[in-house]
């Protein structure tokens, strides 16, 4: 039996659909590239911008073909489209789905596939049965199908997909499942659910679990992930969180994202800094620089606030990376407004900006009430100038690194050539012939690029990166 997953959208997506896998994979089905191929295939989707929404379309009317031919094929269609509860029109719209699940969730699917196997078993035994009645002897079965009597594995106790293990160095953790703030252009508190926060303990196990079987990085998600533990009282269940995970042995770092500047709290930031495993990398959106803007869009803070942030994160974490969002062409958004967010970019100059052009999405505040009156065309000139202004600016930062030493975690290899990144999330290139892939890598910087960079590893035997930092730099 075959089983094959097909991910559109954020990292999130990317950690449930690991889940799913490891689900199936515990049913006894195995992956497969071809969607045509397989017994069951799972489509995780997005629903952030219509291009996404589109695509999943079109996945979906392909596999309609695809259903026709082979009518026991079981499709399931996860995530974001579906929401918390499948709309009638979706379900209606597309018949040949058999279930649909919402987002972070598997029992919907796996709950089909073992009774389907239960159904089977009790064939199988009945026709047994009245073959053993007239004295037909039959063969053994080929051993394919699942076991559904078989324990579930714990929510922190997941293998890794075959397809990923023993390959995987670095992996997504959810630790808290949807919002509760409810932004004028986010679709994701609708189709997620309100905030629920999983017990630390919970996550430990979890990534015990993916260090035991070969993951050296892990990244904690969230959709405002610094309300981590918010929903049970504590303002501080990131940081604790943090230390918790920090003396795991055999992990080497732990990132987060994504942040919301309200939360970002002195005792967070003074815990990254502390934390020798917790990477200097913050993730925190800005959106817009226009205060009117930031008001309509329902985002908490003024553009002076995340000035000020910026300033807090920097002075609390030496050699910080600072990553954010922006959102162009926003209802009503005028030229001196998106401006006001061109020259706040090109003040601050932070490490990487995902600029987006605004998507109206159905059942937003935005959508309801503000009317879309950027044109495409502007929408795209702006998303341009901002993209521009940031080749610039990361393209002097990353620059700077050239001739430093950087320490580099191996994640995989493209082509010749090991790719890895650094504490700051910066993207190197590798030329090495020894084996890496999961190895902290000192890496003297030979070149830099805007979007990445090409190093030499510092001497001919690979061992503990600041060992190597001390002996290159003595």
């Amino acid at each position: 039996m075959k089983y094959h997953v097909w991910t559109i959208g954020c990292q999130m997506n990317t950690a449930d659909s690991q889940r799913m896998a490891s689900e199936l994979e515990r049913l006894g089905y195995r992956w497969t590239e071809r969607a045509e191929d397989a017994d069951v295939v799972v489509l995780n989707t997005c629903v952030v911008r219509q291009q996404a929404e589109d695509k999943i379309y079109g996945r979906l009317g392909s596999l309609k073909t695809v259903k026709s031919a082979r009518p026991d094929m079981v499709i399931g269609l996860m995530g974001c489209v579906v929401g918390q509860k499948p709309a009638p029109a979706l379900v209606k719209r597309f018949p040949h789905v058999d279930v649909f699940i919402p987002p972070s969730e598997t029992r919907p699917l796996t709950d089909l596939l073992s009774a389907r196997a239960l159904d089977a078993a009790a064939r199988s035994t009945e026709a047994s049965q009245l073959a053993a009645r007239w004295s037909v002897q039959d063969g053994d079965g080929d051993g394919d199908s699942a076991d559904p009597s078989a324990p579930a594995f714990g929510e922190g106790a997941l293998p890794l997909p075959q397809r990923e293990h023993r390959t995987l160095v670095s992996a997504h953790v959810p630790i808290i499942f949807g919002c509760n703030w409810v932004c004028t252009f986010c679709i994701i508190p609708s189709r997620r659910g309100r905030e629920r926060s999983r017990p630390p303990e919970e996550i430990e196990a979890h990534v015990r679990s993916l260090v035991a079987q070969g993951v050296r990085e892990v990244t904690l998600l969230g959709q405002i992930v610094d309300r981590y533990g918010y929903d049970w009282g504590a303002t501080d269940g990131l940081p604790r969180l943090l230390e918790r995970l920090d003396a795991i042995d055999g992990l080497e770092r732990i990132r987060f994202l994504t942040g919301h500047p309200a939360f970002m709290t002195d005792d967070l930031l003074d815990t990254v800094a502390a934390l020798p495993k917790v990477m200097e990398h913050i993730e925190v959106p800005i959106q817009a620089g226009d205060d009117l803007v930031l008001t309509r869009m329902k985002r908490g803070y003024t553009a002076d606030d995340y000035r000020r942030l910026v300033e807090r994160i920097r002075a609390r974490i030496p050699g910080v990376a600072i990553h954010t969002d922006i959102i162009v062409g926003f209802p009503g958004e005028t030229a001196a407004q998106f401006q006001a967010t061109y020259d706040i970019l090109a003040e601050l100059k932070l490490d990487k900006a995902h600029i987006a052009k605004f998507s109206s999405r159905p059942g937003t505040v935005a959508a309801k009430m503000m009317l879309d009156d950027v044109s495409e065309e502007e929408k795209e000139r702006r998303r341009a100038a901002l993209d521009g202004l940031q080749e610039v600016v990361v393209g002097t930062i990353n620059g700077a690194h050239v001739g430093r030493m950087v320490e580099v975690l191996i994640e995989g290899r493209d082509r010749d050539r090991w790719r890895g990144r650094t504490r700051t999330n910066k993207l190197v290139y590798v030329a090495d012939p020894r084996p890496l892939l999961g190895r902290v890598v000192a890496v003297r910087i030979e070149w830099a690029g805007p979007w990445s960079m090409i190093g030499q590893a510092a001497d001919a035997q690979v061992r503990p990166a600041r060992e190597l930092i001390e002996l290159a730099t003595a």
